[in-house]
């Protein structure tokens, strides 16, 4: 059983150093190329072989080509922030929705942490194997749904980014979608159940961002914060004017999670972090 230290060290360095979280940070920098390395070691074959993977535990995941990435992208240094706060605050946060779950990874280390978890992945290629490796990792704590969501329930039209199907998203969302396209119908799920059940959420939409997060009020944040990556400059104004309408406060890793006073520092892709959102004073990184 192979075990990676390398790995746990950097997780339990990560909330200690969130002042150097950006993705302008030299030591930002340094931990990204280390932590690849290590992902690489440990999660490039396709075998079903059960890595440790502390403080989580054993995990398994067998790598996956998805287009122009792979499965190896999804430990991406954000990706291990990210890991990192669901491990941190396990003791603070209870139910937690993964909206764009892909093929699960999300949702396999919040059930390592010990959250309720529901994660909705409307791709029924990538579900399969999203049920696959819950499977794998013995989920009992994770309920899938093979669904998109959105500001109401439905049907809509889905985009299958073949050469990139982390890119997938719904029809009408991002301009110009690239390469080559699949299109299907979705089962959709309205935002309100969703948040009003979870109390942490993380929200990765490719672009259908702003219509849920419109969706919402006041009321159903004030016991839920989320972790949200936004796609686009027009999606952070709207999200911006948002929340600041509800008096919620945001947090971004662009800023090495300082709080949002603009909206020129809202991050408008995932190559600049994620957006936190909360009805609290500060982010929960102690």
């Amino acid at each position: 059983m192979n075990e990676s230290q390398v790995l746990e060290k950097i997780v339990s360095t990560l909330p200690a150093v969130n002042c150097c979280h950006s993705r302008t940070s030299a030591l930002y920098d340094l931990l990204r190329i280390v932590a690849r390395k290590e992902v690489e070691r440990l999660f490039s074959d396709r075998k079903n072989r059960k890595k440790t993977f502390k403080p989580f535990g054993e995990l398994v995941f067998p790598y996956h080509k998805m287009g122009a990435v792979d499965s190896l992208n999804l430990f991406d240094l954000d990706e291990l922030i990210i890991f990192s706060f669901y491990w941190l605050n396990r003791k603070k946060y209870r139910r937690v929705v993964d909206i764009g779950a892909n093929i699960g990874l999300h949702s396999i280390m919040l059930d390592k942490c010990g959250y309720n978890v529901r994660c909705y992945e409307p791709d029924p290629q990538t579900f399969t194997i999203l049920q696959r490796n819950l499977k794998l990792n013995k989920c009992a704590k994770v309920k899938p749904f093979n669904e998109a969501v959105s500001s109401k329930e439905g049907k809509l039209e889905f985009i299958r980014v073949c050469g990139n199907i982390t890119g997938s998203q719904r029809a009408g969302y991002k301009e110009n979608p690239y390469g080559k396209l699949e299109r299907f119908p979705v089962r959709v799920e309205a935002i309100k159940p969703i948040i009003e059940w979870a109390d942490l959420i993380k929200l990765d939409a490719e672009g259908h961002e702003k219509e849920i997060i419109l969706a919402t009020n006041r009321k159903q944040w004030l016991g839920t914060d989320a972790f949200i990556e936004v796609e686009s400059s027009k999606n952070a104004t709207a999200v911006y004017a948002h929340f600041k309408k509800l008096r919620l406060n945001l947090f971004s890793q662009k800023l090495n999670w300082q709080r949002v006073k603009s909206v020129k520092d809202i991050p408008i892709s995932y190559k600049q972090g994620s957006l936190f959102v909360t009805g609290r004073d500060r982010m929960p990184w102690e």
